[in-house]
């Protein structure tokens, strides 16, 4: 049976950290110091910890503070010229084409930022679909409602599916409901038990399938 993929999208299929992600964060510092009255350095300690905690810096505003999410990925997430600050490998694209099964973006962020950033990269030619953190009810990875949710719109039993992240705590949840996990990170560090496959890139895809495919074990 043809696999299922769920890709994140930064500093998974993109290098978000060269500029999008510090442009990110600048924002983010700014819309808490405003939103709270903290001084710079206040917010910015907030904000790492928040993520640190949560796994996404929005999540701590709305548990914590009552933020709505809509506002808060609004002013965070604006760019004049997202163009300009994107790194991505085209090469990528055909590694994607070559990989058997359908092929959908799980992503934290904005839908009006992933699809953006799918147009410009040539990425929305070879996706099948995308979810964004709104079609997450706004529960962003790696809470477990957000997999849950991304099952049912699939249709599809988690052992189908392959999940490709850069974050390794992301893939703790998809690991514990049975699906086959790939954690792209190009740092050398040590496999969690939670990973089943770990590649510098996305490009090794290809080649490292028959892996992930027996790795499955006794996932059914």
């Amino acid at each position: 049976m043809t696999p299922v993929w769920l890709f994140d999208l930064d500093n998974t299929l993109h290098n978000a950290g060269v500029h999008i992600f510090p442009h990110i964060n600048r924002a983010m510092t700014v819309y808490l110091a405003r939103r709270l009255d903290l001084s710079h350095e206040e917010a910015s300690a907030l904000r790492m910890h928040y993520w640190s905690r949560f796994g996404a810096t929005l999540r701590g505003m709305v548990r914590n503070h009552a933020e709505r999410p809509a506002d808060f990925l609004a002013a965070t997430h604006q760019f004049p010229d997202l163009g300009a600050l994107l790194v991505f490998d085209r090469a990528l694209l055909a590694s994607l084409r070559a990989l058997p099964g359908r092929k959908y973006i799980f992503s934290n962020a904005p839908r009006s930022y992933v699809d953006e950033v799918l147009r410009l990269t040539g990425l929305d030619h070879v996706m099948d679909g995308s979810f964004a953190v709104e079609d997450l009810g706004y529960q962003p990875k790696p809470q477990i409602r957000a997999y849950r949710a991304v099952l049912r719109r699939l249709k599809v039993p988690a052992s189908r599916c392959i999940m490709v992240e850069d974050t390794a705590m992301n893939l703790r949840p998809a690991h514990c409901l049975g699906m086959r996990t790939v954690w792209i990170t190009p740092h050398a560090a040590p496999r969690p038990l939670w990973v089943d496959l770990q590649l510098r890139n996305a490009r090794q895809l290809r080649r490292g399938l028959r892996r992930i495919q027996t790795s499955a074990g006794g996932k059914s």
